[in-house]
């Protein structure tokens, strides 16, 4: 499966975006389990974040960011990207 990356910038107040981040988190779990190798996380500056995972094609990894509850609730803005990995 290839891996896909959600690259997201916060656009609502810190309170309400921390109220969904326990969901996001279980979200990522779930992730894990059904075999995407997902990964989420935050960049030191704050602001914003990365979910990498992968996917089946373009259509799921839409279908996946579409049910994380960061986007759901309207806390992020993002882009979705195909990530081609040349060198492991």
């Amino acid at each position: 499966m290839p891996w896909f990356v959600k690259i997201e910038k916060g656009i609502v107040d810190k309170s309400t975006f921390d109220q969904f981040v326990p969901a996001h988190r279980d979200y990522v779990k779930t992730l894990i389990v059904q075999g995407h190798e997902a990964k989420s996380g935050y960049w030191a500056e704050l602001g914003g974040g990365m979910l990498l995972f992968k996917a089946k094609n373009l259509e799921e990894a839409k279908a996946i960011v579409g049910q994380d509850p960061l986007v759901q609730n309207g806390c992020v803005d993002y882009h979705l990207h195909e990530w081609r990995i040349v060198v492991e």
